[in-house]
C-alpha cells in the first residue's frame, strides 16, 4: 500500500504549500511515484503548481521529474447510501484511484477546519505540520501562560489530530508519525526562538510529536512556483554557479527529508 503523508495545519502563511511542493517533488526526483491531491478546492495550490511545472515542462521542452496530482472525483450524491458523506467518498476514491501506482501519496490540506481536511488526517501515516517560529502559530497546537514558558491546555488543532489517532488505532492501523516542521526560524538566537524551543520540547513529550527543521524565509520560494520549479531544479533549468542563500536552502531541504525517515527513502540529493 501506498504511504500517505498529509500536510496540515489550520493557520495559513506557514509555509504549508511551500513543505507539501517541495517533499512531493524531492521524493519524485529520487525515483519514487508520488500521487498528490488538493483538498483546497477553492485555493488548489498544490494543483496549480503541478499545472504550473507541466506547463513551464512543455514550453522549454523539459522533462523534469513531476508528481502526479488528481482533482478529487465528482459524485452523485443521490446514489451514496443513506449517511455517507459525499465528501468522504470523494477523498477515498480519490486515494483508492492513486494506490496501484504509488509509493506515495501527499495530500495537501487547506489552512482552515474542515471535514475533508478531518477525513484526510486520519489517513496519515505521516503528518507534517509546518509551524512559524511564533506564539500566534503555537497556539494552534496548545495554550501556554503568560510567560509563554508553560502549557496550560491543548488547542483545536492537536485535539483534531488526537481525535484523528484515535479513529486509526479503533481500525488497528499504524500510529500517525506526527513531524512538527519549524519554518522562518531567525538566525539570531533571540529571547522568542529559545522560548520557543523549550515549550515545543515540552509539548512533543506531552502529546506525542518530533519535530524537524524547516524553510527559512527566502526570496526564492516565491519566484519558483510561477513556474513549478523547487530548489531541486535549478541546475536542470541552466541556473549554475547557484548563490550561497539558495545553497543553504538546498541543505535544509535534505535535512528535512532525513528527518521525516520515510519508508524506503534514500536522501541521495
Amino acid at each position: 500500500m501506498a504511504h500517505i503523508i498529509v500536510v496540515g495545519n489550520e493557520k495559513g502563511g506557514a509555509g504549508k504549500s511551500t513543505v507539501a511542493m517541495h517533499v512531493a517533488t524531492a521524493l519524485a526526483r529520487m525515483g519514487h511515484k508520488v500521487g498528490t491531491l488538493d483538498l483546497d478546492l477553492r485555493q488548489k495550490t498544490m494543483g496549480r503548481y503541478v499545472t504550473n511545472r507541466r506547463a513551464f515542462c512543455q514550453k522549454e521542452g523539459l522533462d523534469l521529474p513531476t508528481p502526479g496530482y488528481v482533482d478529487l472525483p465528482e459524485i452523485d450524491k443521490d446514489s451514496l447510501e443513506p449517511g455517507v458523506n459525499v465528501y468522504d467518498h470523494r477523498l477515498s476514491m480519490a486515494v483508492a484511484g492513486l494506490e496501484p501506482d504509488c509509493d506515495f501519496i501527499l495530500i495537501d490540506c487547506p489552512g482552515s477546519h474542515t471535514r475533508l481536511s478531518q477525513v484526510a488526517h486520519s489517513l496519515a501515516d505521516t503528518l507534517i505540520t509546518p509551524l512559524n517560529d511564533s506564539f500566534i502559530d503555537f497556539d494552534l497546537l496548545a495554550h501556554v501562560d503568560t510567560e509563554g514558558e508553560n502549557i496550560t491546555g491543548p488547542s483545536v488543532y492537536s485535539e483534531m489530530v488526537w481525535n484523528a489517532r484515535q479513529l486509526r488505532a479503533q481500525a488497528g492501523l499504524t500510529p500517525i508519525d506526527w513531524i512538527v516542521v519549524r519554518n522562518r526560524m531567525g538566525a539570531q538566537q533571540m529571547v522568542n526562538k529559545e522560548k520557543m524551543a523549550r515549550v515545543i520540547a515540552k509539548l512533543a513529550k506531552r502529546i506525542g510529536f518530533r519535530t524537524a527543521p524547516g524553510f527559512n524565509e527566502r526570496v526564492i520560494f516565491r519566484e519558483l512556483f510561477p513556474r513549478g520549479l523547487t530548489l531541486l531544479d535549478l541546475r536542470d533549468i541552466g541556473v549554475k554557479g547557484l548563490n550561497i542563500s539558495n545553497v543553504a536552502a538546498r541543505n535544509e531541504l535534505r535535512e528535512l527529508i532525513r528527518e521525516l525517515n520515510l519508508p524506503g527513502v534514500t536522501v541521495d540529493f
